[in-house]
Order: C-alpha cells, then sequence, then structure tokens
C-alpha cells in the first residue's frame, strides 16, 4: 500500500486538502446524506452514518453542515445519488479504482473516461481490475496518538491486522466486516480516529519512476476534482528517490 499512502502524504504536506476543503465539506455531506438514507438517520442506530460523521467530524466540518446533510435524507432528498464504481489503468499499467456518488451516471462515466484518457490511461470494465484488491478497513491516526509500539500493541489488541507507521502517522488495517468492533476498540485505547473507512487496498504494487508518477498523481488529482468522485485507489510503488522529486 506504499504507493498511494504515499501519494497522501505528499499531498498532505502540499497543503491539498487545506485548498479544496470545500470541495471535501461538499463530498463529505453527500456521504452523510446517501448513509443517512440508507438505514436509520441516527448514527448511533446506522454503523455507516456513524463513520460519515465521524470523518467530516475529523475533518472540522461544521456541525450544522452535517446536520444539515443528515435532514436532507430525513426529508427525502438525495434519492437520486448513487453509488458507482470504475476501473482502469493509469500512466504505467497502474490499476486504478474510482468509487462515485452521482445523480446522473452518464455525466459522471463521460467525465471519468475523459480524465483517464487525457492521463494515457484507460477505463476499463467493472471487475477489470478490482481482483487485484481487498476491500478492508482502514482507520488512521495522527503520529500525535502515539509512538509506533504504542499503535502496534493497541492494534494487535483491538484485533487489527496490519499497522504502518511513519513520520506522518500510522494506518491500520482490518476486516472489512471487523471495521466497526476495531475503531470503536482503538478509540477506547487511542482516542478518536483522524479517519475511519472502507478502502479498496491492494495486493500486489506495480514500480513506477518519477515521470509516471507525476502522470499519475495529475490522473487522481483530476478525478478527486470531480464533485461526484468520492474515493479514487491506485497500485503503484515508487523509490525512495523517485518519491523524493514528486516531493520536492
Amino acid at each position: 500500500m506504499a504507493g498511494h499512502s504515499q501519494f497522501k502524504n505528499i499531498m498532505h504536506r502540499k497543503g491539498r486538502q487545506d485548498a479544496v476543503r470545500s470541495k471535501i465539506f461538499s463530498k463529505l455531506a453527500r456521504e452523510i446524506t446517501v448513509a443517512a438514507k440508507s438505514g436509520m438517520p441516527d448514527p448511533a442506530m446506522n454503523p455507516r452514518l456513524r463513520l460519515a460523521v465521524n470523518n467530516a467530524k475529523a475533518q472540522s466540518m461544521p456541525k450544522d453542515n452535517i446536520e444539515r446533510a443528515i435532514k436532507k435524507a430525513v426529508g427525502g432528498e438525495g434519492d437520486n445519488y448513487e453509488e458507482v464504481r470504475y476501473e482502469g489503468y493509469g500512466p504505467g499499467g497502474v490499476a486504478v479504482i474510482v468509487e462515485a456518488l452521482t445523480d446522473n451516471r452518464n455525466r459522471t462515466a463521460s467525465t471519468v473516461r475523459s480524465t483517464f484518457s487525457k492521463a494515457g490511461g484507460a477505463l476499463g470494465e467493472t471487475g477489470s481490475v478490482a481482483f487485484m484488491f481487498d476491500r478492508v478497513g482502514e482507520i488512521y491516526y495522527p503520529a500525535s496518538a502515539g509512538d509506533a509500539d504504542t499503535v502496534m500493541e493497541a492494534a494487535i489488541e483491538a484485533g487489527a491486522d496490519d499497522v504502518q507507521s511513519d513520520e506522518d502517522g500510522h494506518t491500520i488495517y482490518c476486516a472489512f466486516e471487523d471495521i466497526g468492533d476495531v475503531s470503536t476498540a482503538l478509540e477506547a485505547a487511542l482516542g478518536e480516529a483522524e479517519r475511519v473507512k472502507p478502502i479498496f487496498r491492494p495486493q500486489t504494487l506495480t514500480p513506477i519512476d518519477a515521470d509516471k508518477g507525476e502522470s499519475l498523481m495529475r490522473l487522481i488529482n483530476n478525478l478527486e476534482d470531480d464533485d461526484d468522485v468520492q474515493n479514487v485507489y491506485a497500485n503503484f510503488e515508487m523509490s525512495d528517490e523517485d518519491m523524493a522529486k514528486l516531493s520536492a
């Protein structure tokens, strides 16, 4: 998973999230509305909604925004949001999965296909790359949560499967079906996580150089800039030297 994690760290260091905070709030609100519509509009009774609300809070999304997103679901709005997954290959043959929430499948498909094409990639059929990923839970804590040993011990006790720590923070992985129990146990030991969500984790990684990496990051950035796109996953890895070039 090093590749995508490294990419995310670069984006964090460059302040990308601050630059697009309003867009992030919009996407979080859409997920909250869809989650509330999929079950009870009460986070205590709806695990997906609870995760969506907690992630919104971790991004400092105002309470009023969160409540407004839930009320949209209660009021019957948001019915037309459809969950869609796109799969394809980016520069260097890197497998890419795109998750979207859209009220116009044709518009979103056209935009995603065009974005892949402009980056030198190609959109494939459903299932064309998903077999190279595992659906798992990802729980992220900043470095301030504790040192690597402390977090590892807490993760083992909570029933997690893997932990990756670096100078920025700790990424903990668990079985998809265990995400609720593991995150609850970790919260008791380490406090509230910065991010808890189901993800697609690559089984293997595709090596790419700095040139392909730059093109791939441009593809991922452009995909994430689309209002309908919620998440983007890619199975790449780069050498520390090439990653440093892109971080400069």
